[in-house]
């Protein structure tokens, strides 16, 4: 053996050697009881991050199970990732001069398509390079066919048991993405910003968004303030346009904020929007999709909404509304992905009735029937769960499964159509409009989006011809799926369910699911573990796993989330380069908690690359000293007391790190493998043992080989407990031992 361990001259050999021999493949074995873990799949489209290292808790679980003698599925998979592989396209394209708006979707699609088809090979090499033991013979991936079946299926279903609709309320939309989010993808941070008390006439109110006054339908007051009591059914005035609205009394206005009077544009206010709902009130519009102004005065129109607020503050003053001005921060909801300010806006939507999908989730998790570790996230699972809104799965991006509804244009020729002609001119109208003038051909192959009234009828078939009118120039939504719809059944559609009859499921789903696991990091409990779960109950009657654990998050030195815009990145495949994927590996979870922020720093990698070339010397130092004698270590009878000791301390290791892996005390197991190997084993054993070793005499010769069978069984026992936080060292020292002839990877767990 070198001096010093060469982690290139073996991890790339060694994870050939155990992927060849099929060793990540397991058998499906009647009556045996599996371990399965579904890895939670990075997006396709870009190289492994650091976080993405964290999967190493999986397969530290899934090592430590195979060696259990479990059948273990660590089953691989690629998220197309809707919103954020356009994003980076779009990107792209920017530095090229050109937008998504200069093709039409069909021809955009598959450029992005063929943008991911480029990059999803990146992430699955570099977590090879980390060691991931996945059954890369189960690969899949959002967009398989097979996968996109059963979510098109899905949405049928939910459809047809009366649990989708389509709507206009009020969604988060960003303006620069030009879509439309989930509440959990809107980032809040507060902002310094101020809050105008206007002059409505007969009464003042308090507003932050002056430049949406040219919506309002109403003021509101609460129905206990006595102030307001005697303006209640009388009207106010909306400055700049004097236009009278009603004011009304409703229980959802804060008699302490401001004057106790709220201005109601439902169109861009979620409580406004509910006002609305509750008095029947209109819904004007003043800011589109496009984040400029419409329906105001001739002045703003076309305004970005920023420019829109800097000009009606100025006609305010002009006409002296403005009674006075505080400053106020407060929590403004920013898009995750560009982090440009969202715009409540009225669009329509697909959307998910979720209480229905949620009771049961929140029952199995009340009943333990899924356990969430740690154990304090489980009440906010609840509290999330049980005041869940309903689910808004349209996204307006190309990039991803379209909704399966298909509009017919002759019985809806209000839909609004965005097209390039044969000439790559953007067309914008009605069908109306447009239908004498350009060939439906010519419109479908162009198509870049539709927006269909809320009333539009739709067919969820593709059907030939219209059974209303008989035509057959149907057009499908464009909208596409939230990605989450999706990644929701991942566990579902990687094993291959039959939603329609589960009996008619692949072998795979009926030995496998429901799953053992769930490891992910805590920020996406609420976008895609809860979801998981409601799919799982509702199309397969099961829970999609028996625990969910959430892993810790990798910051900086400054305990600051890792970001390139930052410039506080660490890559993973750059330090595995440098200093080995065990030494990354260890240093990813030793001395971490659950679902708290990790430091890693080059200089800790740099310790466990330290701690690699001790167990490799000590290796080199056991394995020097067997070629003296027939070591049988596990045929001899421990007299001595130093052996007698070290092996008491070697069984309490074997009990603490089971029992720590079992709770998923990674980071403490790390630790106790870590300090008995160095410190008690490596300091203490060996230190003790040496003046023994290499002595003649009858006497001496026993005591030596006492020894040196206590050091072989020290050793390989060590091995194992190490295995799976550090695989690559380890295998490679186990397969010098003379007379192993299993490999490691599926040697059995210490007792």
């Amino acid at each position: 053996m070198d001096k010093v361990y060469k982690h290139k001259e073996f991890e790339k050999k060694i994870y050939f050697f155990w992927e060849k021999r099929g060793y990540f493949t397991p058998k499906i074995q009647k009556g045996k009881k599996p371990f399965t873990i579904i890895l939670p799949p990075p997006n396709a489209n870009a190289p492994l991050h650091m976080g993405h290292a964290m999967y190493v808790v999986e397969d530290i679980l899934c090592r430590f199970h195979r060696m259990m003698g479990e059948p273990t599925l660590f089953l691989p998979g690629t998220d197309h990732a809707g919103i954020e592989t356009q994003y980076v396209f779009e990107k792209k394209l920017a530095q090229q001069g050109k937008s998504r708006f200069d093709f039409d979707r069909k021809t955009l699609y598959q450029m992005i398509n063929d943008y991911v088809d480029e990059n999803r090979g990146i992430a699955k090499e570099q977590m090879k390079k980390l060691g991931f033991s996945l059954d890369w013979t189960r690969e899949k991936y959002t967009l398989d066919p097979e996968i996109l079946k059963t979510v098109l299926e899905t949405f049928r279903k939910l459809y047809q048991d009366g649990l989708i609709y389509r709507a206009g309320k009020i969604v988060n939309y960003c303006t620069h993405c030009g879509t439309a989010f989930s509440e959990l993808e809107v980032v809040h941070e507060e902002k310094d910003e101020f809050l105008y008390y206007l002059d409505y006439g007969p009464i003042q109110i308090a507003t932050t968004r002056p430049e949406t006054i040219f919506a309002d339908v109403a003021v509101a007051v609460n129905p206990k303030d006595k102030r307001y009591k005697k303006l209640i059914g009388k009207k106010a005035v909306i400055p700049l346009i004097n236009k009278e609205v009603p004011i009304i009394a409703d229980q959802a206005i804060e008699i302490d904020f401001g004057t106790g009077a709220l201005k109601v544009t439902p169109a861009h206010d979620q409580t406004d929007f509910e006002i609305g709902e509750r008095c029947n009130l209109p819904k004007i519009s003043c800011i589109s999709p496009e984040g400029k102004m419409i329906n105001v005065p001739s002045q703003l129109t076309g305004l970005s909404v920023s420019e829109a607020k800097q000009k009606t503050v100025e006609l305010l003053k002009i006409q002296n509304k403005i009674i006075k001005i505080e400053p106020l921060r407060h929590a403004v909801g920013h898009c995750y992905r560009c982090k440009n300010p969202i715009e409540p806006l009225l669009v329509p939507q697909w959307f998910v009735k979720i209480a229905p999908l949620a009771k049961p989730a929140i029952e199995v998790v009340k009943k333990n029937k899924i356990k969430i570790f740690p154990n304090r996230f489980k009440k906010l699972y609840l509290q999330w769960m049980e005041n869940i809104r309903d689910w808004n799965i349209s996204r307006q991006i190309v990039w991803g499964p379209r909704i399966p509804a298909w509009y017919c244009l002759d019985c809806n020729s209000e839909i609004k159509i965005n097209f390039l002609d044969k000439n790559k001119k953007l067309i914008c109208g009605t069908y109306k409009e447009l239908k004498n003038k350009y060939s439906f051909e010519e419109i479908k192959n162009g198509l870049q989006t539709l927006t269909a009234p809320i009333e539009a009828s739709f067919e969820i078939e593709e059907l030939k011809r219209c059974p209303k009118c008989g035509n057959s120039h149907f057009l499908q939504e464009t909208d596409t799926f939230d990605t989450w719809f999706s990644s929701g059944q991942w566990p579902l559609t990687t094993l291959g369910v039959n939603i329609d009859d589960l009996t008619k499921s692949s072998s795979d789903f009926k030995y496998f699911y429901p799953t053992s696991v769930l490891d992910t990091m805590w920020d996406i409990l609420f976008f895609w573990v809860a979801r998981m779960i409601m799919f799982g109950l509702y199309l397969a009657n099961e829970v999609p796993f028996k625990v969910v654990h959430l892993h810790s998050r990798v910051v900086d030195i400054e305990k600051k989330k890792m970001s390139k815009s930052k410039g506080n990145v660490i890559d993973p495949i750059e330090m595995v380069e440098k200093y080995g994927a065990d030494a990354l590996r260890m240093a990813l979870v030793f001395g971490t908690a659950p679902a708290s922020d990790i430091v890693v720093t080059e200089e800790k990698i740099k310790a466990m690359r330290n701690f690699s070339n001790k167990i490799w010397n000590a290796a080199r130092f056991v394995l020097s000293h067997e070629t003296k004698f027939k070591v049988q270590s596990s045929k001899f009878k421990v007299t001595n007391k130093d052996d007698q000791w070290i092996l008491s301390e070697l069984n309490k290791t074997i009990k603490t790190v089971t029992r720590q892996l079992d709770s998923y005390r990674f980071g403490q197991a790390s630790e106790t493998i870590y300090n008995f190997f160095w410190h008690t084993f490596c300091d203490k054993y060996v230190e003790m043992v040496k003046p023994r070793l290499g002595q003649s005499s009858d006497t001496s010769r026993k005591s030596s080989e006492s020894a040196l069978c206590t050091l072989h069984f020290i050793l390989c026992t060590s091995l194992k407990l190490l295995h799976p936080f550090m695989p690559f060292v380890t295998e490679a020292i186990w397969q010098m031992i003379p007379g192993k002839r299993q490999p490691l990877i599926i040697s059995q767990w210490p007792k």
